[in-house]
């Protein structure tokens, strides 16, 4: 599967950027300006007559027509600089990887042998955050989710709309099926899912606290077809060994626990990832279920290429075109409304 993308990128930029230091002359030339003056077109025997004349600011027709020149050159080394609207075109192919999310939704996953923090956290809440930090990781893939118990249920197809996708994953919570293990059926329904895509790597992510229980496929049965259509199946066991606290409610409605233990055949999931050419993990706690959602990630990582081409405008012509006016409106002021003694 090779996922087409197009992204355009704009910047504003100068040819020649140093050119631009020019205009910081431009305020030391008019200070000298104004200090030095011109030739004088008018000879007085003392100075004492027009002191203050001299005192006064010079007229607004003068200021107007020195800006306008300044303004003029101001336009002028901007348009030596250079300057460019750039636009670059990024042609983006990505060889994405088809992923189906089977998700253990038990009873068992109430339990809290999970922490965050100082905080102690249910196992369906730990999977569900890691879950959404992996598809968030990978922007360039389909990915859809199925959720089981006593049997599976779709919480997504696969799609691209991460956003949509996550949305449905917060939306899984315990108890919206009957109890029990369904792993085999869960991963005959994910196999189903990616058995007519076209994609190069088609991969299951399994995870369970479990042993199956019911359902009327077998794991291996499961295991053995997905290897068939070209499936890598990857098994996640969640949760500690042994005796692991229980959120119960009492006669009154207050929360209590209790140490509960859980079957768990973890040799199962080495076979079924050993049959569909995948790996085992073990994520007894936070850290090593973090650790193995990476490892997946970093396992089955999908091919970018990116194809670019740089579209540019010259804008100088247009700083050209406005010194000019500048130059001529300067010119045609100081011959006529505003025009100068010699």
């Amino acid at each position: 599967m090779a996922t087409p993308l197009l992204a355009v990128v704009s910047n504003f930029a100068f040819v020649h950027p140093l050119i631009l230091l020019g205009l910081l002359l431009l305020p030391v030339l008019a200070l000298l300006r104004g200090k030095i003056g011109g030739m004088p077109g008018i000879l007085f025997s003392s100075t004492q007559l027009v002191v203050a004349v001299g005192k006064k600011r010079r007229s607004r027709a003068g200021a107007v027509l020195s800006s306008l020149v300044y303004a003029a050159m101001a336009c002028l080394i901007v348009a030596l600089a250079r300057p460019q609207l750039g636009r670059t075109l990024e042609h983006v192919t990505a060889s994405g990887v088809d992923i189906m999310l089977v998700l253990d939704v038990s009873g068992s996953m109430i339990a809290e042998d999970y922490v965050m923090g100082d905080k102690r956290v249910n196992r369906i809440d730990t999977v569900k955050r890691v879950t959404q930090q992996f598809i968030e990781a990978r922007p360039n893939d389909r990915i859809g989710i199925i959720a089981f118990a006593g049997r599976p249920y779709l919480v997504s197809p696969l799609t691209l709309d991460h956003d949509w996708l996550i949305q449905n994953l917060d939306r899984v919570q315990i108890g919206m099926v009957e109890d029990s293990t369904a792993i085999g059926s869960a991963l005959a329904s994910a196999a189903n899912r990616l058995k007519d895509r076209d994609s190069k790597t088609k991969i299951i992510v399994l995870l369970t606290d479990g042993a199956n229980n019911a359902g009327k496929v077998l794991p291996f049965t499961a295991a053995e077809a997905a290897h068939a259509l070209g499936i890598k199946i990857y098994t996640i066991g969640a949760g500690s060994d042994g005796p692991v606290p229980v959120p119960l409610k009492d006669q009154f409605g207050r929360t209590v626990y209790q140490n509960m233990v859980f079957d768990f055949d973890e040799k199962l999931l080495e076979q079924i990832a050993k049959i569909a050419d995948g790996k085992c993990f073990r994520a007894a706690d936070t850290r090593s279920m973090d650790n193995t959602f990476k490892e997946i990630d970093r396992l089955e990582k999908t091919k970018v290429e990116v194809e670019k081409t740089a579209d540019y405008r010259d804008f100088f012509p247009i700083f050209l075109l406005a010194a000019a006016l500048l130059l001529a409106t300067e010119a045609i002021l100081s011959q006529t409304l505003w025009r100068r003694l010699p």
